[in-house]
């Protein structure tokens, strides 16, 4: 390998060679008018002093032309050999040889100084091959492989240290400092450089780099727009928080649009099912604001199962306002103690048909509604269904058939009486069968007025049902049992109709329970009667003729209750 301008070799000069790029080229220029190597600009000229013949005998000593620099401590350095470019006229510097300081006056040529400080080195191939300056060298930068020429030190650009990217142009050896994009630098200057680095790889062989401006300028955008939507997301989600949290519930103003609409509730269903049915059908905006509304208003606990006609888009406060009404209630409610004839009367008015409709249909289709199987249709039963439809609010609205409502009635009283085993109970109070249980519920459900009475009633019908019974020798003397089958609620009956009516439902005739139940018990009753007092009651007065009711052991008092109940009613 060899130096350019320093002999003929097969190679060009490598850049690893430690002469390669030497600082030695400070103030160092081409004569004026010759052709710059770098890339045809003209370079910038200086005159340079001529010092005689430099063609003539070299000094002893030397086998190639030498040059000589001083560093900024005035130290003699070695500054390289003289390079010869291809095609060109051999470029001159201006160095100082022993004759140019034999000139000025600063050194003796014939002094031990007068000889080169170093001397060539033997086994050094660049300083065996003595060259005479100006002579012609062979052009190593026609080649194809050939490395451009030395740039001087104040030109030169720090070569990068890897490939950039043929797709990208990203040079991962390239200083990634900050961009003209974040800087507020010139796009032109962007440019200027993605040029300069773009002839620099032509020159080389290489595909040019290409210009990351645009590119880095829509990853920017990408990064604000994603920071952006982040932003939003976090504020939307911390809106919905607050509101959920702090805000009041969305609700609607007014009493609805004018649509109506029907909601079913089921039974047991809370405040915030309620109010998630009436947001699904459209009756209110949420249903924290139905639970809202229905705890401020004083007679919200009251809010029952069923069927409701209201409008679309109220707000809470109307919606639970209407469902109280009695008028919005597409429902039958059937009340502790009811009898019957005036469930099938509801029943028909709300789906609007003709009056007995219902009750034939329960006649007609008794055993297919459900009934348990210890339930009685003898003769005797003025109804099968008596007792078995379970107080409660049930579903009516326009549309559905009778038996459809009944048989939810049905269903609901025997899942109840399965609960408490009125099979067993029965045995275990004396009686036969939970058919005459139910029955016993329905007495005591009739007679008691307040919840207190109802297990003092139930061991007055237990202790006048004994065989040992000598006040009343078994016959129970209910009123209500005398009305169930009249279809009234008298409570002053002369002896003389009792006496008359030999109906299995005149108690004051007939000995025992009646043939059946003469009401629908509620769940008060019904536990009263399966756990009666034993404090041996075996009488009873309503003696306001109401509410209050009063009883007794004994047949004097009881007489001392009768007379007080006839001076109240006035007889």
């Amino acid at each position: 390998m060899t130096e350019y301008g320093r002999g003929p070799g097969p190679e060009p000069w490598h850049p690893e060679d430690p002469l390669y790029g030497d600082g030695g080229w400070g103030g160092q220029q081409a004569h004026v008018g010759q052709q710059s190597p770098y890339g045809g600009q003209p370079q910038q000229q200086y005159p340079q002093p001529q010092y005689g013949d430099w063609t003539q005998g070299q000094q002893s000593g030397y086998d190639q032309q030498q040059y000589q620099y001083y560093d900024e401590q005035g130290h003699q350095q070695y500054a390289g050999q003289d390079q010869q470019y291809a095609g060109q006229e051999q470029q001159q510097y201006a160095v100082h040889t022993p004759q140019q300081y034999q000139h000025q006056g600063g050194w003796d040529a014939t002094g031990t100084h007068g000889h080169v400080p170093y001397a060539a080195d033997p086994g050094d191939p660049y300083g065996q091959q003595p060259v005479a300056y100006g002579g012609e060298q062979p052009d190593f930068y026609g080649t194809e492989d050939a490395y451009p020429p030395p740039v001087p030190p104040g030109r030169r650009s720090p070569e990068p240290k890897s490939e950039p990217d043929p797709e990208t142009g990203w040079d991962p050896g390239e200083d990634q400092g900050e961009h003209a994009f974040f800087a507020g630098g010139d796009d032109e200057d962007a440019d200027d450089e993605a040029d300069s680095r773009s002839g620099r790889g032509e020159r080389r062989g290489k595909k040019p780099v290409k210009s990351k401006k645009r590119r880095t300028g829509c990853a920017c955008m990408v990064v604000v727009l994603v920071f952006g939507g982040g932003l939003g997301t976090v504020g939307y989600f911390g809106y919905k928080y607050y509101q959920n949290r702090f805000g009041p519930a969305p609700d609607y103003a007014g009493s609805g649009n004018g649509e109506q609409v029907t909601v079913t509730i089921p039974k047991g269903a809370g405040g915030w099912e309620i109010g998630a049915k009436l947001r699904e059908a459209g009756v209110v905006e949420s249903a924290d604001a139905f639970v809202s509304a229905l705890q401020a208003n004083p007679k919200g606990k009251g809010l029952q199962e069923g069927v409701y006609t209201l409008e679309k888009q109220m707000s809470a406060a109307s919606a639970v306002q209407l469902m109280l009404d009695p008028k919005s209630q597409n429902n039958v409610i059937v009340t502790p103690g009811e009898r019957n004839a005036g469930v099938y009367a509801a029943i028909d008015k709300k789906l609007q048909l003709s009056t007995g409709t219902t009750r034939k249909i329960a006649k007609q289709q008794s055993r297919k509604l459900g009934l348990p199987s210890w339930a009685q249709s003898s003769s005797q039963v003025q109804d099968p269904l008596e007792g078995f439809l379970f107080p409660g609010t049930y579903a009516a609205a326009k549309g559905m058939k009778p038996d459809a409502i009944l048989k939810q009635m049905v269903t609901q009283a025997k899942e109840k009486y399965a609960a408490y085993d009125l099979q067993t109970k029965a045995k275990a109070l004396g009686l036969d069968n939970a058919f005459q249980l139910v029955t016993v519920m329905s007495l005591v459900q009739a007679e008691g007025k307040t919840h207190d009475d109802f297990r003092k009633m139930a061991e007055v019908v237990y202790n006048r049902l004994k065989p040992t019974n000598t006040e009343t020798n078994q016959l129970l003397q209910f009123d209500s049992t005398y009305n169930y089958l009249k279809g009234t609620s008298n409570i002053h009956i002369s002896e003389k109709e009792i006496n008359s009516n030999r109906s299995p439902y005149n108690t004051y005739t007939h000995k025992g329970l009646p043939p059946g139940p003469i009401g629908n018990p509620g769940e008060d009753a019904m536990k009263a009667a399966l756990n009666p007092t034993h404090d041996g009651w075996i009488y009873f007065v309503a003696t306001d003729g109401t509410t209050n009711t009063e009883f007794a052991k004994t047949y004097a008092e009881f007489q001392q209750l009768k007379d007080k109940f006839n001076a109240t009613s006035g007889n």
